[in-house]
């Protein structure tokens, strides 16, 4: 599989799987972490989710800002392994829930995740940067995106078994302390506790049925023992969440331990830029330097629209997964997070036939140009929310202000699978092609600014996420679906009105 590749790209994409596992473990259960620890609703904890997931972008051009000043892309990834694990050490520490100073903890968690977002900066941008000098020799330069393709495969076994973590600790937890697992519990738990607002005779009467439910018993809880059972089942049920960041940490020492190991064998950024000085820089005019990044920012502008439909998967897609979808499968039962593992999976088993056809058109003169095939991965999303919207509303699903605690009209989980499976597909012709792209078209003096522009870009798009959660929560979910349907399609034919200019800077 490796073959014709550079000897450091498996252990590029090895020490990247770590980082991810990590990462994803906690993406997996981020937005359910915040509302069942304090008590956020959907947009509240969508602004904190959204924040997050743009700062991670932003700060990656800060990383790479830091990379290409100093010459130092080594270390600067390897400083970011470190704050990256002291971020996740901040957020597993487990703390009394419900919380005894509401601001104070959310700040303590924020300072958490303002971590992990810096140490990612630190990182990711400027590993692919490095993976993208390894394809600047010209023995490996037409294999630069099935490369970029395979490391992004790789890294995506970590994703693939990280979400599967999180609710497994989660069960072991509840059960050794006398319950079950109950998605619809936490939300209603904190109705109970909050003693501002009055309580619907029907969201008190789900409570007392989830409660039974929940308890390993089987009997039911009495009503004078509301709060009591609420306080307790909160406390347990985070506390899995805690120990799932632990989790992360491990992985992190992993990544920090192949890293370290490799090495070595990475390229060298600093004596490769003073040996192309002369040769590089000087063949290259200072208008196609403005050329090409001219033809970067354009491509940054059209991605903006589709990561902020395809990052929903960690927000509305996760709240949908746990209001209006059953929770079975095969006749056994799942949890919430493990739809995460879906876009994973399918990205690990799909690679290698995207890339075997890609190779297939390469061999007879046929395979389209990155920015084609990222045109054409960004109609295929606009495909998989149509599904979304089109079942949505042949379901006839209610409003969500309109559920208390799950919907009483649930569809089958398999629309999510299929509709992972679609994104992900799109996701291959996007994503590794686009961070392609970025290495192939961007100076060599500016990889690690130009990857982390990617990054930014892709950050611009993640902090348009909240409206997914506002929408989520005002409007009919088929229209929800339909309107990032509308953002892919508005990229798809941006991209093809750019393509002929897009392709010629790029040769």
């Amino acid at each position: 599989m490796f073959k014709n590749h550079p000897k450091g790209l498996l252990s590029a994409a090895l020490a990247n799987m770590g980082e991810r596992f990590g990462f994803y473990t906690m993406m997996a259960i981020l937005v359910l972490f915040l509302q069942a620890k304090f008590g956020l609703d959907g947009k509240n904890a969508g602004i904190i989710y959204s924040i997050f997931y743009a700062l991670i972008y932003v700060l990656a051009l800060v990383g790479g800002l830091i990379a290409d000043k100093t010459r130092n892309y080594k270390g600067t990834i390897l400083a970011g392994l470190f704050v990256m694990a002291g971020g996740y050490l901040l957020l597993s520490i487990p703390t009394q829930t419900p919380v005894p100073n509401k601001g104070l903890f959310l700040a303590f968690s924020c300072l958490a995740l303002f971590m992990i977002a810096f140490g990612n900066g630190l990182f990711k941008g400027n590993l692919q940067a490095l993976v993208g000098q390894m394809y600047d020799n010209e023995k490996y330069g037409k294999m630069r995106d099935s490369g970029f393709s395979l490391f992004y495969m790789f890294i995506n076994v970590g994703a693939m078994f990280a979400p599967l973590i999180a609710p497994a600790l989660r069960k072991w937890w509840l059960n050794s302390h006398g319950f079950n697992y109950e998605a619809g519990l936490p939300t209603l738990c904190h109705q109970i506790l909050d003693k501002t607002k009055a309580m619907s005779a029907e969201a008190t009467a789900k409570f007392a049925e989830l409660a039974k439910e929940a308890s390993l018993s089987g009997q039911a809880v009495p009503a004078n023992e509301f709060s009591t059972f609420a306080s307790d089942y909160l406390n347990v049920f985070t506390t899995g969440f805690h120990y799932a960041f632990g989790v992360a940490i491990i992985a992190m020492l992993i990544s920090v331990a192949i890293y370290m190991t490799n090495r070595k064998g990475f390229p060298d950024p600093k004596s490769k830029v003073k040996a192309a000085a002369g040769a590089q820089t000087v063949e290259m005019s200072l208008q196609e330097v403005r050329q090409r990044i001219w033809a970067l920012f354009a491509v940054y502008g059209v991605v903006i629209f589709f990561w902020f439909s395809f990052h929903q998967n960690g927000l509305t897609m996760t709240f949908f997964a746990r209001d209006y979808t059953e929770l079975k499968l095969f006749g056994m039962d799942i949890a919430v997070e493990h739809f995460q593992s879906a876009n994973p999976f399918i990205v690990v088993f799909l690679t290698p036939v995207i890339l075997g056809f890609f190779g297939w058109l390469r061999s007879k003169n046929m395979e389209p140009s990155t920015p084609k095939k990222i045109a054409i991965g960004m109609g295929i999303a606009a495909l998989a929310f149509v599904v979304m919207t089109v079942v949505s509303k042949m379901s006839n699903l209610p409003l969500h202000s309109e559920i208390v605690g799950r919907s009483s009209v649930l569809v089958t989980p398999w629309l999510l699978i299929g509709t992972y499976f679609i994104l992900t597909v799109a996701e291959l012709f996007i994503s590794p092609l686009g961070i392609s792209f970025v290495s192939k078209v961007a100076p060599p003096h500016l990889q690690g600014l130009m990857q982390g522009g990617w990054l930014a870009a892709t950050a611009i798009g993640n902090s348009l996420l909240v409206l997914g959660a506002v929408f989520y929560e005002s409007i009919s979910i088929w229209m929800t679906w339909a309107l990032f349907a509308a953002a892919c399609l508005i990229s798809m034919f941006t991209m093809l009105f750019m393509l002929k200019w897009l392709e010629r800077v790029a040769k």
